[in-house]
């Protein structure tokens, strides 16, 4: 059985920035709403500073007890999840009103009550909140839209390397059947199920063998180099990342040039984060423009389902050169989460 994927990942800073960002929209709305006939925004403001500085403590403490047990919580089925996070947020809040009540300001016993109801509120409404964020990206619409991405291997592609291959049967028959073996392996990867980060190693064996397929087809037209830092082999990243941004660097920069040109691919770590560089000539203007743009948006579209706002995907031009630039989390084996 497949672990779930649907409890937020309270490691991510994204989903930091939404509770809070939820909290601050909350709170302002139990400040205006006072019963009062009257409203003002100095008093507004002034209500919505003591309700937040008695909110803040719980908060922080919560989120940050949920970043610490989300290793454990996260391997867990999701209705048992569900509830640890439900009673970790309401007891970590009845405990702090204790001491609050306790060492601080005595609390009436409906103002206790009042706040256990809130914190229930709360955190009901938060968690629905992150289950509708999650399925608005869940991995059901991601694989859709891959599967789409997928079947879009262009024919072209196919049948020359095919042709590529047979013209080599008779000549070079070894070269030929390394040919077919490498497309065999290709397309096995592009139709698996590719739900789960696999090791960087794979990916880069995969573009290797992508590259093989069209260097067979546009022989000393396609030139590429290989900029490969020290990585640790351990690290984790979304299949098919950069095998799209090859096809589209030799689709858009390579064929359309009649001497060929160079691809640069360099890996290399970022501080905590993994740099992924891809840059090609740039095209002719007038030629394939725009044909990229699909495989930029899915690719985009699958780092925030596996990194939120943690991952930063970019393109530009610069010295006559189109790159794109992937930056992703370091995230080793013994962390990662099947969805």
């Amino acid at each position: 059985m497949r672990k779930t994927s649907r409890i937020p990942n309270f490691r991510n800073l994204g989903i930091h920035l939404r509770v809070l960002l939820l909290h601050l929209c909350l709170l302002a709305l139990l400040t205006v709403y006072d019963g009062q006939s009257g409203w003002n925004v100095s008093s507004w403001l002034n209500d919505l500073a003591q309700i937040g500085s008695q909110w803040a403590p719980p908060l922080l403490t919560v989120m940050g007890a949920l970043t610490l047990a989300y290793p454990v919580i996260s391997r867990w089925p999701y209705r048992l999840a569900l509830a640890s996070i439900f009673l970790l947020a309401i007891s970590l809040t009845a405990l702090l009103a204790y001491g609050y009540h306790h060492w601080i300001v005595p609390l009436a016993t409906a103002q206790v009550w009042q706040l256990i109801l809130l914190c229930v509120a709360d955190v009901l409404m938060c968690l629905y909140y992150l289950d509708l964020l999650q399925r608005a990206y869940s991995p059901a619409i991601a694989e859709a839209r891959l599967q789409a991405l997928q079947a879009r291997i262009r024919p072209h592609f196919l049948f020359n390397s095919l042709n590529a291959a047979l013209s080599l049967i008779r000549s070079q028959p070894q070269r030929a059947e390394n040919a077919l073996e490498d497309m065999a392996e290709l397309f096995r990867v592009l139709m698996a199920d590719n739900r789960d980060l696999v090791p960087l190693s794979q990916e880069i064996a995969l573009c290797q063998q992508y590259l093989n397929i069209e260097k067979l087809r546009l022989d000393e037209r396609l030139q590429y180099d290989w900029q490969l830092s020290d990585i640790p082999p351990e690290i984790m990243i979304p299949p098919l990342i950069l095998q799209p941004l090859l096809e589209n660097a030799v689709y858009h920069g390579i064929e359309p040039q009649s001497q060929g040109g160079i691809i640069d691919i360099e890996i290399r770590p970022s501080g905590k984060s993994l740099l992924l560089r891809i840059s090609n000539p740039l095209p002719p203007r007038s030629d394939k423009s725009g044909g990229n743009k699909m495989a930029l948006k899915n690719i985009r579209e699958r780092l925030r389902l596996h990194y939120d706002l943690e991952a930063q995907l970019r393109q530009y031009e610069a010295d006559q050169r189109y790159i794109v630039e992937i930056l992703i989390p370091t995230r080793p084996m013994s962390e990662v989460v099947h969805g």
